[in-house]
């Protein structure tokens, strides 16, 4: 029998940087994750292209696969919705494959209901400051969404109780790094080991 793969999920704050850790933790020759692009009703940003980035539709779409049971998780945020395609991450996790979520807080809290044995870890940015600073770096929200980013991120942050783990996004080498050490702890727990050296045994116990 296949030994299901972990789901693997980062979260965080808008602007904290998962999707710049997520590609440099990609990048990393040692990872070997599958990565489930989200969908979204949000208009592709500058070099973001559909089906690597994320999936784009419309509304009316996303609200089809809602309607059709068809997404693990979903979330409306800043007039905009995300979420993850259902059919994707449970082929890959029963044929063993470790899956990568990277996804919004509101869609964590719901993968996390539906799958409590995943890996939660939530990325933070130093401070409430340096989130603005990024969020204005980018360039690519009006002064008001930007205001309504922070004021989101600020209770979201509260929100870090409900996660396994806690990241702080310094510097993306270290992030990477850490995320790294986090899910190779998790190889190591007893609940995952236990079963395949039990079989290893065979009729010796």
């Amino acid at each position: 029998m296949t030994k299901r793969g972990m789901l693997i999920v980062l979260s965080g704050p808008s602007g904290v940087g998962k999707g710049t850790v997520r590609k440099a933790l990609f990048e990393d020759p040692s990872v070997d994750f599958n990565y489930s692009i989200s969908m979204t009703t949000r208009q592709p940003r500058d070099g973001e292209q559909n089906g690597v980035d994320y999936y784009f539709v419309s509304k009316t779409e996303f609200e089809d696969h809602i309607k059709n049971g068809e997404m693990l998780e979903y979330a409306k945020y800043v007039d905009n919705y995300y979420g993850t395609p259902l059919n994707y991450v449970n082929q890959q996790l029963e044929a063993g494959h470790d899956v990568f979520l990277e996804i919004e807080v509101n869609g964590a809290l719901q993968v996390r209901a539906n799958c409590p044995d995943g890996i939660f870890i939530f990325l933070t940015p130093p401070d409430i400051k340096e989130l603005r600073s990024r969020l204005v770096g980018r360039g690519t929200d009006a002064l008001e969404v930007i205001n309504k980013r922070i004021q989101t991120a600020s209770k979201e942050i509260h929100m870090m109780q409900n996660y396994d783990y806690a990241v702080v996004n310094d510097k993306i080498e270290n992030a990477v790094n850490q995320i790294k050490d986090i899910v190779r702890s998790e190889r190591l727990k007893v609940k995952r080991v236990m079963p395949d050296y039990l079989d290893s045994l065979g009729d010796e116990i």
